[in-house]
């Protein structure tokens, strides 16, 4: 009889146990579910659906870490604040070289990464921005570091002349241009700045858009014509060359002298 009240005393212990196993590991799965709403914007390989199919189709498998031919991709940790297990990259650390075959989407199993994406050009990881008070170039020193190491250096990143309000030097600043730009990092990686001064973040968080019942003119970009095409374009049209002038009609001859000696003389002499 006395081995019962230690027989019951013990399932109490451990039922106690269980129930409290059991209540830590459904607030964990709280605590993770609030971190994955307020996570910050994760950078994702090419390809990537929307954060919200991303997150429901991925299975942290890792095989795009593992296809990627560059230490570029890595899986999520409770200590970066985004969903854990899940692929993604830091520019300053490494950023995604856009290779050409995109081993990445190919390797993943299930679609979070989109194969029918096409050419790696197409990929919207995230868009650059300049900090122009903190850009070298911006400052009047040639850098443009930014603008050589683009892949589509002309098309995502341009180099544009300012002109100085006391000087007749230049400045040559860079300009990101959202519909070519891939937010592969490359700049990020490149910016000789302490901090780098052209980062790549979320489009929504920089992106504005003009609404729908404003109608503005195509651009030159938009509508596939060359810059020195636009000027030839906007350039004024010559004007014809201007006729003869009529001869005047004959009339008294002017009296040898001087011209100011003829238009000062008195009427009567003429």
């Amino acid at each position: 009889m006395s081995e019962a009240p230690g027989r019951r005393h013990f399932l109490a212990r451990s039922a106690q146990g269980v129930a409290g196993a059991a209540c830590a590991g459904l607030a964990w799965f709280a605590f993770l579910r609030e971190e994955a709403h307020a996570a910050p914007f994760a950078l994702r390989p090419p390809g990537a659906r929307p954060e919200a199919d991303f997150g429901a189709l991925c299975i942290k498998c890792g095989q795009c870490v593992r296809a990627c031919p560059y230490p570029t991709l890595k899986l999520s940790t409770a200590a970066t604040g985004i969903t854990l297990g899940t692929p993604h990259f830091v520019p300053r650390e490494e950023p995604c070289h856009l290779c050409e075959d995109i081993p990445c989407v190919k390797a993943c199993p299930t679609g979070a990464l989109d194969k029918a994406m096409g050419p790696v050009d197409k990929a919207r990881m995230g868009l650059a921005v300049v900090d122009a008070e903190n850009c070298l170039s911006w400052q009047g020193l040639r850098c443009e570091v930014c603008y050589r190491v683009c892949p589509l250096k002309g098309r995502a990143i341009t180099i544009d002349p300012h002109p100085r309000g006391l000087s007749k030097h230049a400045v040559f600043v860079p300009v990101v241009h959202a519909a070519d730009c891939t937010g592969c990092g490359l700049c990020e990686k490149a910016c000789p700045t302490q901090l780098a001064s052209i980062r790549v973040v979320e489009p929504k968080l920089v992106q504005g858009r003009i609404g729908e019942h404003y109608r503005r003119p195509a651009t030159t970009r938009e509508a596939n014509v060359t810059p020195a095409e636009a000027t030839a374009a906007e350039a004024p049209v010559a004007a014809p060359p201007a006729k003869p002038a009529a001869k005047p009609a004959p009339g008294p001859s002017a009296p040898s002298g001087k011209a100011v000696d003829y238009l000062n003389a008195p009427l009567g002499d003429l």
